[in-house]
């Protein structure tokens, strides 16, 4: 499930955020589980990203690990790099 708050003026960034928050809240014990990782919000935590990517996790942290070790890419809901 996707929702999205937006409106034009930035005065109501706020209130829309808490609403949609809440909203997703509300629904969220009806909707089916995992998510699409680039349209989590940015304070969700790993724990939501590694549920929704369940065993896939560790083999990409893996992989992380070995061909982006600092981790430059590392925007959106990022997959922190395993240890080598």
């Amino acid at each position: 499930m996707v929702i999205a708050g937006v409106d034009p003026d930035p005065e109501k960034a706020e209130p829309i955020t808490r609403w949609t928050k809440a909203y997703w809240e509300a629904v969220h014990p009806f909707d089916l589980s995992g998510a699409y990782p680039n349209f989590m919000m940015d304070d969700e935590g790993d724990a939501r990203l590694k549920s929704t990517l369940g065993g896939n996790y560790r083999r990409l942290a893996a992989l992380k690990g070995k061909y982006d070790p600092k981790n430059f890419f590392s925007v959106n809901q990022n997959i922190k790099p395993a240890a080598q």
